[in-house]
């Protein structure tokens, strides 16, 4: 196969913000960069529509996803790895952790 026709895909690091629609999670990325008039070191953040196949993504959840062809209007993203579950309030309140 022709090497120019590979392609690589974008991957992108984030936080699960929301997860209520079925097969879909918004993703949250930040990045740092440089201001080009203040020169000081800024953050910024951009929300992504990710493709959740199991719905198995949970609210903070870090992730991986990668870039693939649309899906719907909003959607072109999809889940690739979940890196780091989110810790559940609600399992800290029944052991007895949260007072």
């Amino acid at each position: 196969m022709n090497q120019d026709k590979i392609r690589r895909t974008k991957r992108l690091q984030g936080i699960v913000l929301k997860n209520t629609m079925d097969k879909t999670v918004v993703v949250r990325v930040e990045r740092s960069f440089k201001h080009p008039g203040v020169f000081r070191i800024v953050k910024d953040s951009k929300k992504y529509y990710a493709h959740d196949h199991q719905n198995d993504c949970q609210v903070g959840d870090e992730v991986i996803i990668a870039e693939t062809r649309p899906l719907s209007r909003m959607k072109r993203w999809r889940v690739e790895k979940i890196l780091r579950r989110a810790v559940l309030i609600n399992e800290e309140a029944e052991s007895g952790d949260i007072k």
